[in-house]
Order: structure tokens, then C-alpha cells, then sequence
């Protein structure tokens, strides 16, 4: 598939140029920081982005997400700090002067115009001849499958459609850098599952950078190689998807990125990358730590995150934990069982044939390897 020609743009001094052959991150957020009436939204950020890469901000809803990826728009004046661009500071440069494009959740098409004419909007923005506005347009619905909807009117698309007439008239450009602002929050399940394959496959294909903005969990461990956990104006973590899940830094990480099961639990010992802990029922045994922060003290409280892939089912007599069957739910490709074992404490599995219902005394083990330690933070 062949990448699209990007457009000769009018000359204008204050505009971005980055060298695609230059070295080092295509952006650069340095110690940025935002406060709205004396609060504070975003606590000093730091990030680099490189060249090609799908970075997703993730995290629930008032995390400073958003307002950083409004920051690097140019849409919001950061409070401190600065943003560099292919090595050029753009911190108070005007958003039309950025090598972005931004798609919001909205689409914000335009309703008299065609999906033609909507997506060459930018093109003809900046002067290109309509030969030249033909062919690229032309290119880029076929690129999303859309070459046989040059014709139709916008409010005759499909919301997964329209959804991509937003995304290729913000490609079309081929900005260096694509900002999108939850896409896909307005599609259903299936379509969204859908359009986060097709998204990333998009992606790849043109090699732009594209970050992300997202509060759900699965839809950044699919398409990013980076994900950037945000919680009360703060990263928590960096990660690749797989180690974001599986390698948690923190309580809260643990338990919002992906489903899992908090253990409480008290420091015995440290031992080359792990800890040993005993839990409530007297139990000890051994957990990987991945945490970089200085280990919290001996006999201190933490809390051990267990997937329910990590668990399986088992009869009582020896097992970790032992517990009653509270609910047990058939979901298509596995059930999902709930046991309480202690008043306040319950654990999650996930089974293919649990064989097991509600009232069911049962045992619980974790599978060789699973499980991770977590600070109490």
C-alpha cells in the first residue's frame, strides 16, 4: 500500500518542519504542568514520543488525559514547562502552525459537504491543485475502504463510517503527529472492537505517530506500543500494554488497568526482584516487584494482584484460600466465578468449565508465576 504524497504547504515562517531523518523523540513534553483557578490539573509531566509510535494516555476521567493531549494541540497554554517538536520548542506556538492533526470523539464533519468534499476540505486549504486533490483523496478512502462512498452525503454513514472520513481527512495532510481524542467512545462494542484493529492497522501502514486518548483499558492494550497511565494529574507508569498489565507499579495501576483481584498483604523479606509476603490467613509465599520506588519497610502493608487467568479452582484441602462460591457467570468463551473468602475480600477466576455454583465451598491456588507485589499506594 503505497503512502500518500504530503501537500506542498503555503510558506509561512512560524510553521513546524521536522526532518524525518533526524534522531531523537518527534516530541518532547518537558515538566508541563496546568492549573485551572488554582488547581491543579496537571502535576510536572514528563514524556518523550518517538518518530512512528501509538502512545495512549490512559486513565479515568478527570486525570489530566485530556488536558495534556489539548496541551500538545495548542488548544490549552500550559501553566509551566514546554513542549519540543522535532527539536524546536512550540510551547506557545499557534495550533494551526503544528504539524498535528487532532480527531475528536464528535467527528465534527461537515454535514452540507460530501465525504469527497470533507475530506479535501484541508487540501484546498492550503492551495493544492485539484489534480493533485484527486488523487490523494481518492488514495486515502481506499486506504479505509471507503473508495465507493466518494458521493455520499455524511448523514447517510454509518457511525463506524463516519468515524473514518474523520480519521482520513486528518491523514490526509499527513501531519507528523495524529492526536485523537477517544474516537471510538461513540461507536458500539462490536464496531469499536472492530475499528481498534483497523485503527492500528492504519497506523502502521502510514507510519504516523498517533497519540491517544483513551479511559478504556482495552482499547489501549490493543493498538499502542506504549501506554501512559494518568491518574490525578500524574503518570503512575510506561509501559508496553503486556507490561502495564502484568507488571504493575502501584495499587491503582493494578486495578484499573484490566480486571484483578487485591490481596492484602505484609512484607517479610526482599530477594532479587521479589518479596516475600504473608497474607491475613498466615500463608507466606514468594511475588515478583516491579515498583522502582524505594521497597517500603519490612512488616509494612502492600497487597498482591492476582488476574483471574492467575487462579484456578481447586478442592479445599490444601489450598492457598479456601472460600464460597458467591456467583458464577457464563460469558461465551469462559465463566467467570466469584469467591468469597474472606467478609470483605473476594477473588476473581476466569475458567473454561468451573463446574462449580453459587454456595459451592471450594478452594482457590494461583497458577505457577502469577501474581504480582504492589506498594500500598
Amino acid at each position: 500500500m503505497s503512502r500518500m504524497l504530503a501537500p506542498q504547504m503555503k510558506s509561512d515562517e512560524s510553521s513546524v518542519s521536522i526532518d524525518a531523518r533526524s534522531v531523537g523523540p518527534i516530541l518532547s513534553i518537558e515538566a508541563i504542568t496546568k492549573s485551572f483557578s488554582g488547581q491543579i490539573a496537571l502535576h510536572s509531566t514528563n514524556l518523550s514520543i518517538g518518530s512512528g509510535e501509538f502512545v495512549t494516555l490512559l486513565g479515568p476521567s478527570g486525570c489530566g488525559k485530556t488536558t495534556l493531549l489539548r496541551i500538545i494541540a495548542g488548544l490549552e497554554t500550559p501553566s509551566g514547562g514546554r513542549l519540543v517538536v522535532g527539536g524546536r520548542d512550540v510551547t506557545h506556538m499557534r495550533p494551526e502552525h503544528r504539524p498535528f492533526n487532532m480527531v475528536f470523539q464528535s467527528y465534527a464533519l461537515f454535514p452540507h459537504l460530501d465525504v469527497f468534499d470533507n475530506v479535501a476540505y484541508g487540501l484546498r486549504a492550503v492551495g493544492l491543485d485539484e489534480r493533485a486533490i484527486a488523487a490523494k483523496v481518492n488514495s486515502a478512502l481506499e486506504l479505509v475502504g471507503l473508495g465507493g462512498y466518494r458521493e455520499r452525503g455524511v448523514s447517510e454513514l454509518s457511525g463506524g463510517m463516519s468515524q473514518r472520513v474523520a480519521l482520513v481527512r486528518a491523514i490526509v495532510n499527513e501531519p507528523r503527529i495524529l492526536l485523537l481524542d477517544e474516537p471510538l467512545a461513540a461507536l458500539d462494542l462490536q464496531l469499536r472492537k472492530r475499528m481498534q484493529i483497523e485503527l492500528r492497522a492504519i497506523q502502521r501502514s502510514l507510519g504516523t505517530t498517533f497519540v491517544l486518548v483513551t479511559h478504556d483499558q482495552e482499547e489501549a492494550l490493543v493498538m499502542s506500543d506504549r501506554v501512559v497511565v494518568m491518574n490525578a494529574g500524574r503518570i503512575c507508569q510506561i509501559g508496553r500494554p503486556t507490561d502495564v498489565y502484568r507488571r504493575p507499579v502501584s495499587r491503582f495501576v493494578a486495578g484499573f488497568v484490566g480486571e484483578t483481584s487485591l490481596i492484602p498483604c505484609s512484607i517479610k523479606y526482599y530477594v532479587d526482584g521479589a518479596v516475600g509476603v504473608e497474607f491475613s490467613n498466615g500463608v507466606r509465599a514468594e511475588f515478583a516487584r516491579y515498583d522502582e520506588t524505594s521497597p517500603s519497610d519490612i512488616g509494612s502493608a502492600g497487597f498482591i494482584s492476582l488476574r483471574p487467568e492467575e487462579l484456578q479452582i481447586v478442592p479445599r484441602e490444601g489450598a492457598l484460600f479456601k472460600g464460597v462460591v458467591v456467583s458464577s457467570v457464563f460469558t461465551g468463551p469462559a465463566t467467570r466465578v466469584t469467591i468469597l473468602v474472606e467478609p470483605a475480600l473476594d477473588l476473581k477466576v476466569t475458567t473454561q468449565d468451573s463446574g462449580v455454583g453459587q454456595g459451592d465451598q471450594v478452594g482457590v491456588r494461583i497458577v505457577p508465576g502469577g501474581g504480582v507485589f504492589v506498594p500500598d499506594v
